[in-house]
């Protein structure tokens, strides 16, 4: 080696752990902009803290309340301390220092997701090369989807995404480097503890497992050493979880691999028993593992549309959801390396960290499921973010080694090079002003339902606010952001139901169906031997006899369901028969740009006539039947003033002049659920009570 080329006589032990603190420092201090910027903004507080911004959080915050405060107990929906290693962390960080539960999932993401920078550190550190490790960490730590998915706020297990990988490549490399049977031990525990941490990255670590597998058996199938090690690996890999119950699979599933280090360390059998341990408990893991179809289940799931074949055609939900469509290249480069310039770097610079160190092809599988997002959405990019941070920074050494002698000037060149790739990726930071998933407000009026439901109790509303309902109102939901499949149906059947009859009493049934079936899915078990059409058209009538109520049911109608709503109705407007829409849903929110005399401009390019009553769509003119103004006062009452504009119109426009918002809606869509309950307050008294009422939120009770 060069006298000028870094290593390790360069950098000593302590001076490393020196680094790794300050890239971690780096790492947390930058995701701290976001606070800042909202530290002022009152309607993101509650209990004295900021709020979280991501909806899954509310999940993973619902078991700590469970484990701290003996919450939800009939949830069955919410998991406990020893299910996931998120809730299970969490929950000692409240219990062994000041933070309390709003506090320590405000600020998880950051303090653990910022450890990346240790395994980026030791993995340079394995080559002699500890300064090319910190670049790579101060970059890979807060690259465009690292940061978006482990920001301060972002409480999920996306935190361990890319982290705990990283952990489990560095010591699969450093395996291959040392031939230290430890090395492959800690690998396989750190491997087993993955699942805990984070368990949809399975697929991931199964395909590491296995190009190891390939990588030792290739280059080194000389060695005992290879096949005790990949015997370790391979036996991590095994889902013991299948035939022990949580949380005890993990305990015992590393005490299995430490025994089996110690009896492999007393170096009793011969290589040809151990490559026939090796090959029986490969078969054991791809057969147990269900291997192959997990990895095609977690590609398809991400690639299908439309509406789920069965006996009944239920919406399928997958395209719904932003995270799962395809995305240009552009936005696959920005959030995997900040930009198509430094993505390209980073392609560059992986090819040749594998020509230079072979071990690398070890991340193939962090890199592969990186560019797969193109094809299975914006979450996979998260994967790539260390790796691609490692190889962009590596070409930029081995230009600065080739071309430069000094030095201090190679550690300068590789610095701004660095900060370059750098710089658009703060920029995006300091741009990227995400609000809380809820405000003041409206958590106000979930703390008052707390107040006035029971545990018991059910939430009924779309599946986006399940979790914060179950963390600020301790009462359960029919669906949420794990939970949402044919369900979805009969809450979207609610929503734009014309009937309040069959509003209250689909409410019922369904919950004491939900709760009597012991949690199955409602849709299946109410129309399974029956016509789904026929039953809805007999939960319209009063007389429909209602099994036995044992907990009061509620309607949450947010404001903030305005611009989803369309799509909500896309679950519920099928012929479950046949699969087909039932009728094309109009519901357009907008806003007004501007009035030219009688003439209303609105943002999505439709014009109103106020004096004609008429709906100006391109070319197209249209009668509106009614145009309604709604404005709410602070004491929860609302005014409403109404004009028939045409008996034969086929629209209808209500302009919410508290939010300053029109809508343009076709006249069934007026009568449905949400806009007569939520937008007018007109509702059955008979059968519905307004328990609470503000700008934000209407919340009912089912009577029935």
């Amino acid at each position: 080696m060069k006298q000028n080329r870094l290593s390790l006589d360069n950098i000593s032990t302590k001076q490393m752990i020196g680094l790794m603190v300050l890239a971690y420092a780096f790492s947390f201090l930058i995701r701290m902009i976001w606070v800042w910027q909202f530290k002022d903004t009152s309607s993101f507080y509650w209990n004295g803290q900021l709020m979280i911004n991501t909806n899954d959080g509310y999940f993973f915050a619902s078991g700590v309340q469970k484990a701290l405060e003996g919450l939800h107990q009939y949830n069955p929906r919410v998991f406990g301390i020893f299910d996931y290693g998120v809730i299970f962390i969490t929950t000692l960080l409240v219990k062994f220092t000041s933070m309390s539960i709003e506090t320590a999932i405000l600020y998880a993401p950051a303090i653990f997701s910022s450890l990346v920078v240790i395994p980026i550190i030791l993995i340079a550190k394995l080559y002699n090369n500890t300064l090319w490790g910190f670049f790579a960490a101060l970059l890979g730590s807060i690259t465009w989807s690292y940061y978006n998915r482990t920001m301060i706020g972002y409480y999920d297990t996306d935190m361990f995404s890319a982290m705990a990988p990283m952990f489990i490549l560095f010591f699969l490399i450093k395996s291959t480097l040392d031939f230290n049977l430890r090395s492959a031990l800690y690998a396989s525990i750190a491997i087993v503890i993955y699942p805990f941490l984070y368990d949809q990255g399975l697929a991931i670590v199964y395909a590491i497992g296995i190009i190891y597998g390939a990588y030792m058996v290739w280059f080194h199938r000389d060695s005992k050493v290879t096949y005790s090690s990949l015997i370790l690996v391979f036996i991590a890999l095994l889902p013991l979880h299948h035939f022990i119950d949580i949380p005890y699979n993990y305990i015992v599933h590393i005490i299995l691999l430490i025994g089996l280090y110690i009896f492999f360390k007393k170096d009793t059998l011969e290589k040809e028993k151990l490559i026939i341990i090796t090959g029986v408990v490969f078969f054991l893991f791809l057969v147990l593992g269900d291997v192959f179809s997990l990895i095609w289940t977690k590609v398809t799931s991400y690639t299908i549309s439309g509406t789920e074949n069965g006996s009944l055609h239920f919406y399928a939900v997958n395209q719904t959801v932003r995270e799962a469509g395809r995305i240009p290249f552009e936005t696959f480069a920005n959030r995997t390396s900040g930009s198509i310039v430094g993505v390209i770097i980073a392609l560059i610079g992986y090819v040749l960290l594998v020509i230079k160190h072979r071990a690398f092809i070890l991340a193939l599988p962090l890199i592969g499921i990186g560019v797969f997002s193109l094809w299975g959405g914006l979450r996979f990019t998260v994967y790539a973010v260390p790796v691609a941070a490692m190889s962009a920074v590596y070409l930029f050494w081995f230009i600065a080694e080739k071309f430069i002698e000094e030095k201090k000037a190679q550690i300068a060149f590789v610095g701004i090079l660095t900060a370059g790739m750098i710089y658009p990726n703060i920029i995006h930071i300091i741009g990227y002003k995400v609000p809380t998933v809820m405000n003041k407000m409206e958590v106000a009026d979930l703390d008052k339902l707390n107040k006035i439901a029971s545990p018991k109790d059910y939430t009924l509303t779309w599946w986006d606010y399940g979790y914060p309902i179950w963390f600020y109102s301790d009462t359960s939901t029919l669906i949420d952001g794990g939970k949402h499949n044919n369900d979805n149906f009969i809450i979207s059947k609610i929503l734009f139901s014309t009937s309040p009859e069959q509003i209250a009493n689909l409410s019922r049934l369904a919950v004491e169906t939900y709760v009597d079936s012991n949690y199955s899915i409602v849709a299946n078990t109410l129309f399974k031997n029956k016509n789904p059409n026929q039953l809805l058209e007999e939960l319209k009538k009063p007389e429909f006899k209602l099994p036995k109520k044992t907990r009061d049911v509620y309607l949450y109608m947010p404001f903030r369901m305005i611009n989803i709503f369309p799509t909500i109705g896309v679950f519920g407007n099928l012929d479950l028969t046949t699969g087909r829409k039932e009728r094309n849903i109009i519901f357009y929110p907008t806003n007004a740009i501007r009035q030219n005399g009688a003439n209303i401009v609105f943002a999505n390019g439709i014009v109103y006539d106020m004096n004609s009553g008429i709906l100006k769509m391109g070319q197209q003119g249209a009668k509106v039947y009614k145009f309604d103004i709604v404005e709410y006062r602070p004491n929860g009452k609302s005014i409403k003033k109404s004009e028939i504009k045409h008996i034969d119109g086929n629209y209808v426009i209500v302009f919410l002049k508290t939010y300053g918002k029109f809508i343009i809606m076709d006249k069934q869509t007026y009568n449905s659920a949400y806009v007569q309950m939520f937008m007018l307050e007109n509702y059955d008294k008979n059968l519905f009570e307004l328990v609470i009422s503000s700008p934000y939120t209407k919340i009912f009770k089912i009577k029935k």
